[in-house]
């Protein structure tokens, strides 16, 4: 299923006419929609249901006025239930235990064509959202319902309950913001993939010189444990830090496995040290990587599943030389 909000259901109101089947019809799209406004799959869920719960109290009245646009009415229902999450969710993450990463998930849940264009796709990006944080609420939305899924800047105007004027300064000022950074999450997927093969394959070898090779002088590895697990409490810098910082962690175990799998519509390497587990998303960019998402806050890592079968490698720390 496209994420795109421009085919229109049928119009008419709901009630009695298949409402359940209108609104599943545009689930994941508002799943999307709302997991990209809120970092957090949990909040999506929750969001959407409430939309759902509203949509039927709407569609269940015979005598209701039929809603022309369900399509509209659901993005902007959904919308204004992610902006006031997110507004609530920013106070509490002015108080979160460490550096804070979205929430990643498998790809497969993000209903992403391979159609879409990469511009599009690139917004359900781990590296995307972490650097969306920076915007206010109301840019972020004007930002993804433009930037994800093409809506007119009259139609973002009625689901924020603003002018067409403003959406379209609110867009501005947002890509404004991201302009400096978007290159992080704007790159070619064939050079992307082939840059974390090429780090794995450096892990899996134990050649230390040869993961520093891969990072940027001024790579940066956030790593996101919100106090539910021993994480870093601040943002490591540098290529030899970010080496040692993460070999220091499987050090630390008698076995790590380690599996290539995908979230967020890109390549990551999930870690299991047997009881905790450590996902990490890589931000890339001209031929290097430039920054590193590290997740082990168990609560964050819920919707990915450990595959089965052998992992890509096994770390045991005796089979990397000293520093």
């Amino acid at each position: 299923m496209t994420e795109t909000l421009t085919e229109r259901p049928a119009s008419g109101n709901g009630a009695g006419s298949g409402y359940d089947e209108v609104f599943e019809r545009h689930r994941q799209v508002l799943l999307g929609l709302a997991y990209r406004m809120l970092g957090s799959w949990w909040d999506a869920e929750d969001c959407v249901q409430e939309a759902w719960l509203r949509w039927r109290r709407a569609t269940a009245d015979p005598g209701a006025a039929p809603i022309d646009d369900p399509r509209g009415w659901l993005v902007t229902a959904t919308t204004r239930l992610a902006l006031d999450q997110l507004r609530s969710a920013r106070h509490r993450r002015e108080t979160y235990v460490g550096p804070w990463v979205p929430e990643p998930v498998p790809t497969g849940r993000l209903a992403l064509d391979p159609a879409e264009t990469a511009a599009r796709r690139s917004t359900v990006s781990l590296a995307a959202l972490r650097l969306m944080e920076q915007l206010s609420p109301p840019e972020r939305a004007v930002f993804l319902l433009r930037e994800a899924f093409e809506l007119p800047y009259q139609e973002i105007a009625d689901a924020l309950g603003i002018e067409a004027a403003n959406a379209r300064q609110l867009h501005r000022r947002a890509a404004g913001r991201l302009d400096r950074d978007r290159v992080r999450f704007r790159v070619d997927s064939g050079e992307h993939h082939a840059l974390v093969d090429r780090f794995v394959a450096a892990a899996a070898s134990g050649d230390r010189k040869g993961l520093e090779s891969l990072l940027a002088r001024d790579v940066v590895l956030w790593n996101d444990g919100g106090g539910r697990v021993s994480a870093a409490r601040n943002p490591i810098y540098g290529p030899e830090r970010v080496v040692r910082f993460l070999l220091g962690v499987m050090d630390r175990w008698p076995r790590t496995r380690a599996h290539r799998i995908e979230v967020n519509g890109g390549p990551a390497l999930l870690l299991d040290f047997d009881t905790v587990r450590l996902l990490l998303s890589f931000e890339t960019g001209d031929g290097i990587i430039v920054g590193i998402q590290g997740v082990v806050n168990p609560d964050k890592l819920g919707t990915v599943a450990t595959p089965d079968g052998e992992p890509y490698f096994e770390y045991r720390p005796e089979d990397f030389p000293p520093a």
